[in-house]
């Protein structure tokens, strides 16, 4: 029974598989057909298609053949007219310059008769000019002669040479001109003067009253006080080697005499001899003075004298309200603090400056503040000046253009001193200033061998001039009178001779104020009755 079942199974399926296998071939078959069918069928359309194509090709050929020869016929036809146009332009344009050169032609022989005629009436003008060239050279031949003739006359009338008449007439004519001009420098000057005075007299009258300063007269040596007369032997120590160390290291002389508790500080550097008198100070008070001591006490007074400066210095440019100084110029401007000039501290004097030029500059309605900037930095090359070679007027322009100043100040500190032209009113402003600060009562001292000198070199300077009989140096140096042999020397001589004094004085000599120059002329007739 299972064998049967199992029989039936695989006959069933074989019958299945056989039906699959014939079912799939017609398919294959049906599907070739219809394939075969369809080739054929396209092939006759693209047939007939291809056959259309071409015939429609050769149509649309044709009709371009057609259509080029119509373009071809009408570019041609274009281009004859083009061709006959520009023909017809280019004989217009030749004509009509053949037409310009003929008249242009005619222009030039026109222009070449002109010209002939012209060289023509040049030529006859030119024999005519020749002629009475030559009438006018005989003419100044003869002239010649006649003056010649005549010179020679009047050398035998006056018994004189041609060359002593010239003499004679130039004489004549140099005193005629220094007399006028001596008189005009009369009468501008006591014109100038005379306004200029009574301005100038305003302008620092107002300044000298708004700016009122107290002067001190300094000195080269210091006094320190002691606590008895013991500390002197402490202060020189054993052999002496104490005073040697602070001597070594400040540089100053240390003075210890028989006045009675004190010390004598000598030395010309005032820092130097700050630092030393704030040590000794030091020391005196600490009461342990040794060689080490001594060395520590004097490092820190250094330290305080350099504070010192700097605090000076920027109080300065407070007290004047000039800003934006380079610190380095503002620590050189603190040195002056311990700098003297006759005995006038400078840093003193430089504040008194810058306010004097600022008020002279606010009465001009000028620049205050450049004013004041250039008052206060025109002695800054003494703070240097001993140290570096030169004098403190090159020293000081110098630093100002190191630390990058206005060229107006770099010039009012070279001028200050009348070294130099003045490039600016403001220098001037400055020159019052200095002037006015150095002359008040007072405020400088000199030594009796400087003093003496001056006025040996006014005297000097005076006598170099021939016709001088005798000169005196009178009002401490600030007037020198001259007295004049009145055969040799003329009125109006004398007002050129005191100018060429004057100038010789501010050339070769320094001086602090202004110098009045006194030339006096005297003639006196003398008889006796017997």
């Amino acid at each position: 029974m299972e064998v049967s079942v199992i029989s039936g199974f695989f006959i069933a399926a074989a019958v299945g598989i056989v039906g699959l296998i014939i079912t799939v071939a017609a398919s294959i078959f049906a599907y070739s057909f219809g394939v075969r069918k369809g080739i054929e069928h396209r092939k006759k359309v693209a047939e007939a298609e291809i056959g259309s194509a071409e015939e429609e090709a050769k149509r649309i050929l044709v009709e371009a053949q057609k259509v080029a020869e119509n373009k071809k016929r009408e570019v041609l036809l274009q281009a004859k007219e083009e061709i006959h146009k520009s023909r017809i332009e280019l004989e217009r344009e030749i004509r009509d310059r053949r037409n310009e050169i003929q008249r242009l032609e005619r222009r030039l022989v026109q222009k070449e008769e002109t010209l002939d005629r012209k060289m023509s009436s040049f030529e006859q003008k030119e024999e005519q000019i020749n002629k009475k060239t030559r009438e006018i050279q005989a003419l100044q031949d003869e002239i010649s002669d006649l003056h010649r003739q005549k010179i020679q006359e009047l050398e035998r009338i006056s018994g004189l040479s041609t060359d002593e008449a010239k003499e004679y007439l130039l004489r004549s004519v140099e005193n005629e001109v220094k007399h006028e001009a001596a008189i005009l420098i009369k009468d501008i000057e006591a014109k100038a003067k005379e306004e200029a005075e009574k301005k100038a007299k305003e302008i620092i009258s107002c300044a000298i009253q708004k700016c009122a300063a107290d002067h001190v007269s300094e000195i080269t040596v210091s006094v320190v006080p002691l606590p008895n007369d013991e500390m002197k032997g402490r202060i020189i120590g054993r052999e002496g080697r104490n005073i040697r160390t602070l001597e070594t290291l400040t540089g100053i002389d240390l003075i210890i005499d028989d006045t009675p508790e004190a010390v004598i500080l000598s030395g010309f550097d005032s820092i130097r001899r700050e630092i030393a008198r704030i040590a000794l100070e030091k020391l005196i008070i600490d009461g342990r003075i040794h060689p080490a001591r001594i060395e520590e006490m004097v490092e820190k007074a250094r330290k305080e004298v350099e504070n010192t400066i700097k605090t000076e210095g920027e109080n300065a440019t407070f007290e004047t309200g000039v800003h934006g100084l380079h610190p380095e110029l503002i620590k050189l401007l603190g040195k002056l603090k311990y700098r003297t000039s006759y005995g006038q501290n400078v840093l003193s004097h430089s504040i008194e400056v810058a306010h004097l030029a600022g008020l002279i500059a606010a009465e001009l309605d000028e620049d205050v503040v450049m004013a004041k900037r250039a008052g206060l930095l025109h002695d800054i090359g003494k703070a240097v000046d001993h140290e570096v070679e030169g004098s403190h007027v090159n020293i000081g322009a110098e630093l100002a253009k190191k630390y990058k100043e206005n060229p107006i100040v770099v010039n009012a500190i070279l001028s200050h001193h009348g070294d130099v032209e003045t490039t600016s009113i403001i220098g001037v402003f400055v020159q019052a200033a200095d002037t006015i600060s150095a002359a008040r009562p007072g405020a400088r001292r000199e030594t009796l061998e400087s003093y003496i000198k001056r006025l040996e070199k006014l005297e000097e300077i005076a006598n170099s001039f021939s016709g001088v009989e005798k000169s005196y140096a009178i009002q401490a140096g600030r007037e020198v009178r001259i007295i004049v042999k009145p055969e040799d020397v003329s009125d109006d001589d004398i007002v050129l001779m005191a100018r060429n004094i004057v100038k010789k004085i501010e050339e070769e000599l320094d001086y602090p104020g202004q110098i009045k120059v006194n030339v006096i002329r005297e003639t006196r007739s003398v008889e006796y009755a017997k």
